[in-house]
Formats: structure tokens, sequence, C-alpha cells
């Protein structure tokens, strides 16, 4: 489920985040590598890697029983939020990964080959897990979405030599978590790793290097978007939890444009604000959007969250 890979991300960033790791100038290879930073980035994701394993032996697991290995289907769950939070989530630490290689002096393949998988390493076993508990399953789906996420930043490095479309995520709490009564969390921080509803995953990309005007700044981007909005359940909706009721929501898909700022283009000479923007790499901020969605609806707004 997407809320875990967010949670291993999570975890990825606070402890070799983008803002540490740095990003990786076009064209950059040094011949020198620095041993220690090399040293630091395997010590620290073998910490991630270790975390994550043990987050989820001793407390998502512990109170699910182990089962023979089975399959699970989920590919229409949650309306393929959940696939797309896979994918950011692997996208996210295949991205760290990798440019912590590279600032630390290792060449371009190498270092794709070693940290541009990060994502599948360190994903892959919470489905390998899921096999073997009950009430969970081995998801081909989810390793579909792993692995697109990191070949998304291999794939950009090998034809581009950069990240040249931002995958990004936005989140607000959704008005669906004070309906749940629980069930999508109890508050805003439970709600961004529950409540799918809040969630949208962009596509960004600089306008400039779509349209030949040199006066619009790097930093300005467009971004097309994917949410998902009505769901109180992965398949379909509940009605009744912990005593009370749901109300009856349609589920439906969103699809989304808008403008964004890619801020690590943001030029400065202040290496405290140069991090603060290379940590904001992956963040959606709100800006004016168009929202079709398969009710056939078309819906404007000033500043979408």
């Amino acid at each position: 489920m997407s809320h875990r890979a967010l949670a291993i991300a999570t975890l990825a960033i606070l402890m070799c985040g983008p803002g540490r790791a740095q990003i990786a100038s076009p064209g950059s290879d040094s011949t020198r590598i620095n041993r220690k930073m090399v040293t630091a980035a395997i010590l620290t994701e073998s910490a991630v890697y270790l975390g994550g394993m043990s987050y989820l032996q001793f407390v998502w697991y512990k109170d699910h029983q182990r089962v023979p290995f089975e399959f699970y289907n989920d590919n229409k769950g949650y309306l393929q939020i959940d696939k797309f939070g896979h994918a950011f989530g692997s996208y996210l630490e295949s991205f760290i990964g990798y440019n912590w290689l590279r600032k630390a002096g290792v060449k371009k393949i190498p270092a794709l080959l070693f940290g541009g998988t990060l994502g599948n390493i360190l994903q892959a076993p919470i489905e390998i897990f899921d096999g073997f508990y009950e009430g969970w399953g081995f998801s081909w789906g989810d390793i579909i979405a792993n692995t697109a996420g990191s070949a998304f930043l291999i794939g950009q490095e090998l034809l581009f030599n950069e990240q040249l479309v931002r995958y990004k995520l936005s989140y607000w709490k959704s008005p669906n978590l004070d309906m749940s009564n629980g069930y999508l969390g109890d508050n805003a921080l439970e709600g961004f790793f529950y409540d799918y509803n809040g969630h949208s995953f962009w596509l960004s990309v600089p306008i400039n290097r779509i349209l030949p005007v040199r006066r619009i700044p790097d930093w300005l981007s467009v971004a097309v978007g994917y949410g998902a909005n009505g769901m109180f359940g992965e398949f379909k909706n509940v009605r009744y939890y912990h005593g009370a009721w749901i109300p009856e929501t349609e589920r439906y898909r969103q699809f989304l444009l808008s403008l964004d700022i890619d801020w690590p283009r943001i030029r400065t000479n202040s290496r405290f604000l140069r991090k603060v923007l290379n940590a904001m790499a992956f963040i959606k901020l709100p800006f004016p959007a168009i929202e079709f969605n398969t009710l056939g609806k078309v819906k404007g707004y000033w500043m979408y969250w």
C-alpha cells in the first residue's frame, strides 16, 4: 500500500534527503570519488532499509498472522492512487541514491545502477512481506509501480542527462477525512498516509523547455496531475465504521492542469537556500488549476491544494 511506501520514502528524506544529497548538475562527471561520502551513503541507505524492515516486522505486521505465500490483485484499488504513490516513493528514493553517489564523484552509469535502483531495493521487501501475512498478499501491480518509479529517474538521466520532468506530490486534508469517523485517519497527519482523496501526483516540466520563449524564467513550469475523490474504501466505499454511518459518495478520477515552480532551478548564491530549494524539488505547492473529472464536470480553482 502506498502509505507504507510513503512512510519509507519519508524516512529516506529525513535521513538522506535531497537537501543533503544535493542535485547533480547536468553534464557533471567528477573523476575523484569521495570515499567518505560513498561510505556515508551506503551506511545511511542501509539504516533506512533496516529501519523500514523493522517497522514492517515489529509494528505493521504484529497483529497479522503468517500464512503460506499468496498473491493479491489490487490493481483497481483506490482508483490507482495507491500505484501512483508506490511509483512516487520509488522515484524519490532512487533520486536520493543516485544524486548522493553522483555528488560523491561516482560516474553516471554506476550511480544509476547502484543508486537509481534504490527505490526497487527498498520497496520490494514490502511486497514480499505482504505475501506471507493474512489480509495482504504479494502484488505484481505494486512491483510494476515501484519499477516504473526507478525507471522514470533512470530513463530521464539517460535521455536528457537531467530530471527534465519532475514527479511531484501535493496533499491537502480532504473533507472526507472528517466524515470517515477515523476510517481515513484521526487527524491530518494520519490522513497523509491513509486518506487517498487528499493526494495528487504531478508531472511538472519547465515551460521554456516546451515553448521556445526565452523570457519565461527557467523555474516556471506547467504540471499535469492525477487525483481521485469520493473514496472510503479500496474497491468500494464502506458505509458504516466504528458505530457511525459514513455518507454515500461517488468515486471519481480527477485530471488536473496547473502551473508550478521547479525550485532547484531558482538561482541563488546562498548555500542554505540552495539546500531548502533542493529539498522542495518534489513538492507541488498550491496554484490555480483546472480539473477535468470522470463525473463529466470541469472545475476551475483559484488555488488547488
